[in-house]
């Protein structure tokens, strides 16, 4: 499962939040010691309740093959980038349809035990990008970085520009754009639980080079500053004071951004969805709400937020039935919903609709 669980698992095994470091480890214990600890009671856990509790509608993977990650014509190549935070390999998806000319790019952060591979067989999405000609890359985070493979969401060294995995996230986007003929007003992230935590992060962070973020059941940039937090965000969708996540924006100062979230989500409480979008809420927005059903699939409401000129700045997928899981995923990959809506494809339709500069 994810680590995002072992997180508050380490709080539910510590003691009083006085007790822990300000990183949220109890005190003396290194971190991955604590995760350790902490993913090793989970699995016992989920070992005697069964394999798929909190976990509503996913489908668990297959073995990776070619075709789920390769479509025919097209590269997925592996490449590191280094920088005084430290370094980081990442896999990039190049389609058949590049010749030099500027394209799109798509940075995709996993989730927790995820790996670029398979993170990409379950979205689908460098199929999707195939038909769309858009480079995606998929930065991976080592188990030296995180027990579990997660991003370091909620630590505040790795919340802020120019530090820590934010660096690393940023370099990497930075060298792809270097390496290849990158269209620079078309660059988006996204990401999946953990992943889209740190994709928010990195909205909020880096907003002059991210034309648009994705969040599939994950958290607001600043929903937690340690263990105890990101506890009490997870499960109840708490804030820590003085977050800010509720606070209109000036005028036109936020970064466009889809998000996607089931409302029988057990690991991630789908109020953390409100709270990315009030994050990025600006004003003279007025809202829309549509309703839908994927055939033999989930009901949904999509809410979406347009400027004066209908733009659309926010879009928000409650997603009816779904639990933590992405949505309208292959079982190619792990923790996926294959009763849609196909959150990929709608991702990455809003992502093509927004250019820098814009916001």
């Amino acid at each position: 499962m994810y680590l995002d669980l072992a997180l508050w698992v380490a709080v539910m095994l510590g003691t009083p939040s006085s007790r822990f470091d300000i990183d949220g480890r109890p005190a003396g214990i290194s971190y991955a010691s604590a995760a350790t600890a902490a993913q090793a009671h989970l699995f016992r856990g989920l070992n005697a309740l069964g394999s798929g509790v909190g976990l509503h509608g996913l489908v668990q993977p297959g073995p990776v093959s070619t075709p789920d990650i390769l479509p025919e014509g097209g590269k997925f190549i592996e490449a590191t980038y280094n920088n005084p935070a430290g370094s980081r390999a990442y896999k990039l998806y190049i389609p058949s349809g590049y010749h030099g000319r500027p394209l799109p790019l798509v940075i995709m952060l996993h989730g927790c035990t995820q790996s670029p591979d398979d993170f990409a067989a379950g979205t689908r999405m460098n199929l999707i990008a195939e038909e769309r000609a858009c480079f995606v890359a998929y930065p991976a985070q080592p188990h030296e970085a995180n027990v579990s493979k997660c991003w370091n969401w909620f630590r505040p060294s790795d919340q802020r520009r120019g530090q820590g995995e934010p660096s690393l996230i940023a370099g990497i986007t930075r060298q792809v754009m270097r390496d290849y003929s990158v269209d620079p007003q078309r660059v988006y992230i996204g990401g999946l639980s953990a992943g889209a935590a740190a994709a928010a992060v990195m909205g909020a962070t880096y907003p002059d080079l991210y034309a648009a973020i994705g969040v599939h059941s994950g958290l607001a940039c600043g929903a937690a500053n340690d263990l105890p937090s990101a506890f009490a965000a997870m499960r109840h969708g708490e804030l820590p004071t003085g977050s800010g996540t509720s606070t209109v924006l000036t005028d036109g100062s936020g970064v466009p951004t889809i998000v996607f979230h089931g409302d029988r989500d057990d690991t991630v409480h789908p109020r953390n969805g409100d709270h990315v979008i009030a994050e990025n809420r600006t004003r003279n927005l007025h809202k829309k709400v549509y309703r839908g059903r994927v055939p033999r699939g989930h009901s949904y409401t999509r809410t979406i937020h347009a400027d004066v000129s209908e733009r659309t700045i926010l879009e928000q997928w409650e997603i009816h039935g779904a639990g933590h899981a992405w949505s309208g995923g292959s079982p190619a990959g792990s923790y996926t919903d294959p009763r849609g809506p196909d959150s990929a494809r709608e991702m990455l339709r809003f992502f093509l609709e927004h250019r820098s500069g814009q916001h």
